[in-house]
Formats: structure tokens, sequence, C-alpha cells
């Protein structure tokens, strides 16, 4: 069954009351933004625009140097950024795959599709900047690329995103029903929440670990404008769950929230085998206890943004990571572009 209708002629136009996130005016399927409701979701996109980068904009010559270098890392540095770029490689791309797939067309808001569209080509630039990562330090692409396949550790966590696309991918999906909005609502959850706000942040404080260390600047300042993007797509997966949950009364019950503790909780666990993968013996002054305890953290906050209570109760053991998603630094001309990137706006964090 296909998503798009043909377009029926009427001289009803499109009342802002029937703006819906899902299940919204059939009007819906044409991009047309005025009467505008999600006025938060317009905003993400006027944000994300503002602040476009590309990849190859940032200098790789330094981090060149230091690999080449037998004793510019460690062994298990070197590891631990290996086994982080192969879960990047393939997490951004099921990302990709499921808002193309499976959540843009049962998006019936214009103003959220047009943040997706955006969303959509930032996951595209993230593939791009990983490849130009691997290509300028000369990685084995057949081992980066095969990781997920290769190590458990990173199979159980891309396996975990598809099943919540199962079912949503289905050509003949709706989100009519209860049910089927339920399900919907558990999809945004895994990728918003666990993907993105989970899965993604622990590789974003290996790396920026690296950073704190002056060591590989340049993949660094990449993975801190991709943390930066996916700071903002969570928000935005964040703002279209609750607006979901309030466009449609009785959905949010005690067995989806049960079922969104569980996930988080396996999420959780998923994640603590992979840090122990990426550093069995600690590097850079952290080890797989910490990341431990920061998942927990960080976890709870997950749970309190879509209105649930925190389960861990721990205290972030990585501030600094707060402020590494303020990018408003100065740096050297001559050694990087200036860090707080913007054409056409600012970001109020």
């Amino acid at each position: 069954m296909s998503f798009i209708q043909p377009i029926k002629r009427t001289d009803i136009r499109v009342s802002v009351n029937d703006r819906r996130i899902i299940n919204g005016a059939e009007e819906a399927d044409v991009v047309q933004l005025s009467p505008m409701k999600h006025k938060w979701a317009w905003q993400a996109y006027l944000d994300a625009n503002a602040n476009h980068w590309l990849p190859t904009e940032i200098q790789m010559q330094r981090d060149i140097e230091l690999w080449k270098d037998p004793n510019g890392l460690t062994e298990d540095e070197r590891t631990a950024f290996k086994r982080v770029m192969g879960f990047f490689t393939t997490g951004d791309s099921i990302v990709a795959n499921n808002l193309v797939l499976a959540i843009y067309k049962q998006i019936t808001s214009p103003e959220c599709r047009m943040y997706l569209l955006r969303q959509s080509y930032e996951e595209a630039i993230h593939t791009h900047a990983y490849q130009y990562i691997i290509e300028s330090l000369e990685l084995d692409e057949g081992e980066i690329f095969n990781m997920y396949r290769e190590k458990a550790s990173i199979f159980n966590k891309d396996q975990m995103l598809i099943n919540f696309s199962l079912g949503v991918l289905d050509p003949n999906f709706s989100t009519k029903g209860k049910e089927n909005t339920q399900k919907f609502l558990e999809n945004l959850i895994g990728f918003y929440l666990i993907c993105e706000g989970l899965f993604f942040y622990t590789s974003f404080a290996v790396i920026l670990s690296f950073q704190r260390q002056n060591k590989l600047v340049g993949a660094s300042e990449q993975i801190q404008y991709i943390m930066r993007d996916e700071s903002m797509h969570m928000n935005f997966g964040i703002d279209m769950i609750n607006t979901i949950k309030e466009e449609n009364p009785g959905v949010w019950t005690s067995s989806l929230e049960n079922k969104i503790y569980a996930a988080i909780e396996e999420a959780v666990q998923l994640e603590v085998v992979f840090a122990k993968d990426c550093f069995p013996k600690g590097i850079l002054g952290i080890n797989s206890d910490l990341f431990e305890q920061y998942m927990r953290h960080i976890a709870d906050r997950r749970l309190e943004r879509v209105g649930l209570v925190a389960r861990y109760n721990v205290e972030n053991p990585f501030p600094w990571m707060s402020e590494a998603i303020d990018l408003s630094k100065e740096k050297n001309f001559f050694e990087s572009r200036v860090t707080e990137y913007k054409t056409g706006g600012t970001l109020d964090w």
C-alpha cells in the first residue's frame, strides 16, 4: 500500500486544528507549511540549516602523523578508536534507513517532515565524515566496515536497533489505532532515546577523551560536530514523542512505559559490554566502570525527558561531556576552522 495518495480537489482549506504529528489531514502528503502548528519543528529545521558543516573542511594532517607514528598512540588507544568507528559506520546508516523507510512516511506534520529531510541529509554527512576519517588514517576498511558482523558487542547493539524498525518497515503498516501508534512510539524511543541519546553518546565520550589529551584532534572535531547534530536530533525526537502523547490520549499506557524501561535497561547493559570490548584495561584515564556510570546517568536524563522516573540516580562522571556539546569555542585560524560555525543564525543551548 502506497503512503502517497492522489491529491483531491477541494475548496476546504487545511485547518491548523487538523495538524497532527501522525494521523493528520490527508493534505499532509503535500508539504504545505501554512498554517503551521508544530513551530518547534520548524525552529529545529532553521537551527540545523544555520549550523551546516562538511567533514572535508577539517584538516586531518596532525591525525595522520600521529596515527603513523609507532609511538603516537598505544595499542589499546588504537583498538578503542577503531571499535568506536566500527559502530559509528553502521549506526548512522541504520538511523538513516529508519528515517527514510519507516518514520518519514508516517509523519503528517509538514514542518516535522521538513526537519526529517534535513536530519536525513545530516546522517549522510556523518557517514561521509567516518569515511573521510578512515581514508585519511588509511585504516583497514574491511576491518572497520565489517566490525558489526565480527564483534558481538557491536552486532547486538545494531540488532536491537533493527528490531525497533521491524513492523514499522512493513509496507502495510499504519499508525492508525492504539496498538500501531504505540509500536510507532517504540520505534521513536528506540532511535531517538536509545540510539542517538545513549549508544552514540558513550562513543562520543571515547573520541572526545582523545581530544582532551590533544590527540586525533581532526577526527575529534568532526565527532564533536556530529554530537551537536545528534543532540539536536534527539531533542527533536523527544518533542515528537511528547507531542504524539498529547495528540493521542490513551496511547501512553503503563504497559508501554514498562517496555520503555526494559528497553533502556537492555541498552545500558549492551553498552557496558561494548565499553569493556573497547578498552578492557582503560585508556586516557577512563575505564568501563566509569562508562557504565555515565550510561546510567544519561539513561535517567532520557527517561525524565519523556515523563518517566529515573532508575539509576548516579552522578555524571564526565561533566566535560556537557561542555563539549557547546561549540562556542575559538580556535587558531591557522590550525582549524572556527568551531562556532554558523551561516545564518545562532543556537541557544
